[in-house]
């Protein structure tokens, strides 16, 4: 069985600041967890958004929102925050 095509992940400009503004012990986690949507961005624990053409997979208290380009097989990262505020303005 061969492994499949990578995908690209893309990270939104605002991303360096929102991680920044982590705790730093979520930090590593989260961007290992974004690196890992690369090999399988529909991994376990992924859900699709309702209403909206994106996903969430969760990192503890944090979750990472994202959009999936089948056709190009890119990952764009759109938002990453504590789950009580990353949905307002979705």
């Amino acid at each position: 069985m061969t492994e499949a095509t990578p995908w690209t992940v893309i990270y939104h400009r605002d991303l360096e600041k929102e991680i920044r503004l982590l705790p730093k012990p979520y930090i590593r986690r989260i961007l290992e967890m974004i690196e890992g949507l690369a090999q399988d961005p529909r991994r376990h624990g992924s859900e699709k958004l309702d209403g909206h053409d994106l996903w969430k997979v969760r990192v503890g208290l944090y979750r990472i929102i994202y959009h999936i380009d089948d056709h190009q097989h890119i990952v764009s990262t759109y938002r990453i925050g504590h789950r009580k505020d990353v949905y307002r303005n979705l």
